[in-house]
């Protein structure tokens, strides 16, 4: 199987550098059209600049391909819907869209503003969501979409200093799961990935990480593979140096509990409702009340 993109059309948000760039070029050559989204401002949000995003444009073109820069901030719907528009204008069609853009304003919580709680969540979570929402009619119609939204490893298991980013990541899985269940009848495949590469975002890292095997581009077949005509839905792809990997949200089998002396029994049954032997990934959220009814059903049988 060679995975290709013609007569596709792609938006990557956060395009101007880093794993954006390299996913829009790599989309490129595989013969995507591409809009290359880029606000082109510092790694906390402050500036913007078109000259990022026409600059892979240009890079794109040099290769023989067909790209369209923008400088939308993806916090600005209205600018997110006229970006999505100038793309059915021109190409007539939105098949991908990648929600890559983002920022880093990292503090403890204690000393962490709310207004940079906030913007990190605007960007990160409402970003993808105005993204989103522009392409979703259009997917539709189409009746076909690949989305795929960037999620972290400091959202799925936690990092000192981003509370902000974590749960603004972790939030995307979420939107994820609802989304691949709303988009099925219209194979509209939605995923999450997380990558571990060197860019500007993670380089205050820098002598904690072998940074020469971290390079974006080991991370970008995870994205083409989950932009793909093949791809599959509600994943969690983590990559890295070439590493892959998959991660769920699970539910172990659990116990049985009530009575008066209920939450001294949690207490005390708390390692066998932890036991993960025999856990699931439920297919929607209404799989742990289902579960949890049986549970109560064969108690009283």
């Amino acid at each position: 199987m060679t995975i290709r993109f013609d007569d596709r059309v792609a938006i990557v948000t956060g395009a101007g550098g880093g794993l954006g760039r390299e996913h829009a070029l790599a989309l490129a050559r595989r013969g995507a059209r591409v809009v290359v989204n880029d606000l082109g401002g510092a790694r906390d949000g402050s500036g913007g600049s078109a000259s990022a995003a026409e600059a892979v444009v240009a890079e794109v073109v040099a290769a023989g391909g067909e790209a369209m820069a923008n400088a939308a901030s993806v916090t600005d719907a209205a600018a997110v819907q006229a970006m999505v528009e100038a793309a059915m204008t021109k190409w007539g069609r939105v098949d991908i869209l990648v929600n890559n853009a983002g920022v880093l304003r990292d503090k403890t919580f204690a000393r962490m503003e709310l207004e940079d709680f906030r913007f990190v969540v605007d960007v990160h979570l409402m970003g993808a969501v105005n993204c989103t929402k522009a392409v979703w009619d259009h997917m539709r119609a189409a009746n076909y979409g690949r989305i795929v939204m960037t999620t972290s490893s400091s959202g799925l298991y936690g990092n000192f200093g981003q509370s902000n980013y974590g749960a603004a990541k972790m939030a995307l899985v979420g939107l994820m799961q609802t989304l691949s269940i709303e988009g099925a009848k219209n194979d509209i495949r939605v995923n999450c990935l997380a990558p571990t590469a060197h860019t500007r975002m993670t380089e205050d890292l820098g002598a904690q990480l072998p940074l020469e095997l971290l390079g974006p581009e080991m991370v970008t077949p995870g994205l083409l593979y989950l932009a793909s005509d093949e791809a599959p839905t509600r994943c969690i792809l983590a990559a890295g140096a070439g590493g892959f990997e998959r991660a769920y949200v699970t539910l172990t089998q659990g116990a049985w509990i009530a009575g008066e002396d209920a939450p001294e029994q949690v207490a005390a049954r708390f390692a066998e409702i932890s036991d993960r032997t025999g856990e699931i990934v439920p297919e929607m959220g209404a799989a742990q009340g289902m579960i949890e009814l049986t549970k109560a059903q064969n108690a009283h049988a």
